[in-house]
């Protein structure tokens, strides 16, 4: 899961010469040529919805039903249908909708959580935040996903749950993990914060497991205005548990069943995220085809391992993710030039400090070390034009 904070760049910042271009635009031309590209355009989908978010605005504050009411029970049922699931219920974040989603299933101290080492800390956050216990295992080395075999061989009598993280816009192995979690009785629950529009064998994300949580970070597929989330789930008895621990563990004004929190999503962030869930699939489409010309463009740059979609999957394309050597050189190299190259993410879980009293040192996981040290994600998002592809593509050769 990713809620790390956006990276932008101003116009002018870090321009990039001419001569890097290897252009020669008239002196007129070349702002627009030089004009940094960003990792994520959020302005250019703001404009797309204005129009509606404005309108649905209105209604809120002319209403005041600013906690709750339409605007947040409509868009819990649009996500709902749009993912497939009979229940999704709106929280603060995405670490919340994880945390809340172990709580509801019992999940608490002692028990034992799988999860992969190549991920953003929230996913383990939230494990932690639950007093249960973090257990990392490695990735494969092609998708950088959930390695079921590792999976299979960290289980023991004490795991209650398995995490498996759609990550970068695919969609995990699940019809591999299944039979794993049932055969231990863990819960699996998806981490789908990177995945929504995604399918695997032409089901979406999100509705694969026993429950899925997802973030509406604003640079997510869906992102909203702020911080907010959604736990989705098939099973009643797990939807009523998570809005119940939501509310501060009440169904009725101040009868508290249980100690809950409080992790509402707002009506301002539901008129947002409706707004958008309507234009979703058409900009997931758009950044499957941005995809498929940055595979094209760098088909022949020596030194770039590609990412690739594993049969079966329709990715949606969160980030575009390749791998290079000497990594830190080329993002300062390529951000120098006006290229909002990222890391996502450039430390797995276990070596990070706030999990060192688990005791995993460096080597315990290969394969997400290697990836920690060579990926690099490339500007993705819908309304990237083929013009500015090209300039990445021309850059990233240049430095390379």
């Amino acid at each position: 899961m990713t809620t790390e904070p956006i990276t932008t760049m101003r116009a002018g910042q870090n321009p990039m010469s001419n001569s890097a271009l290897g252009t020669t635009a008239p002196a007129g031309e070349q702002e627009a040529v030089l004009a940094p590209i960003p990792l994520v355009d959020l302005g250019a989908q703001q404009r797309e919805v204005q129009a509606a978010v404005d309108a649905g605005l209105a209604q809120v504050f002319e209403r005041t039903a600013f906690i709750g009411g339409a605007a947040v029970s409509g868009f819990e049922q649009a996500y709902a249908d749009f993912i497939g699931t009979g229940h999704c219920i709106g929280v603060g974040n995405g670490t919340d909708a994880l945390e809340l989603a172990l709580r509801a299933a019992g999940i608490g101290p002692g028990d034992e959580v799988i999860l992969p080492a190549n991920t953003f800390i929230a996913t383990a956050e939230a494990v932690s935040l639950t007093g249960a216990i973090v257990v990392p295992v490695d990735v494969d080395p092609e998708y950088l996903l959930i390695d079921p075999l590792a999976v299979a061989e960290a289980v023991t009598k004490r795991t209650r749950a398995i995490i498996p993280v759609h990550l970068y816009g695919q969609t995990a192995f699940m019809e591999q993990l299944r039979p794993i979690a049932d055969a231990c009785g863990a819960l699996l629950l998806e981490d789908a914060a990177q995945s929504q529009g995604a399918t695997r064998h032409g089901m979406p994300a999100g509705s694969l497991g026993d429950i899925a949580a997802t973030s509406f970070y604003p640079g997510k597929n869906l992102g909203a205005a702020g911080d907010a989330g959604a736990v989705l789930t098939n099973d009643a008895a797990l939807a009523e548990r998570v809005r119940l621990l939501a509310a501060h563990g009440s169904r009725v004004k101040y009868v508290h069943e249980a100690v809950g929190r409080n992790s509402r999503l707002d009506a301002v962030q539901a008129v947002v995220l409706s707004a958008k869930l309507e234009k979703l699939a058409g900009w997931n489409e758009q950044r499957r085809q941005a995809a498929a010309r940055y595979a094209e463009l760098l088909a022949d740059v020596p030194g770039v391992q590609l990412p690739r979609s594993a049969q079966g999957n329709q990715d949606v394309w969160h980030l575009y993710v390749v791998q290079v050597q000497d990594r830190d050189r080329v993002v300062s190299e390529l951000n120098a030039a006006g290229i909002g190259a990222g890391i996502h993410y450039p430390q797995p879980v276990h070596l990070t400090g706030a999990l060192e009293q688990l005791g995993y040192r460096e080597g315990s996981f290969p394969g997400a070390e290697r990836a920690a040290e060579r990926i690099l994600s490339l500007p993705l998002y819908p309304h990237l034009t083929p013009a500015q592809q090209q300039r990445v593509v021309d850059n990233l050769t240049a430095v390379l």
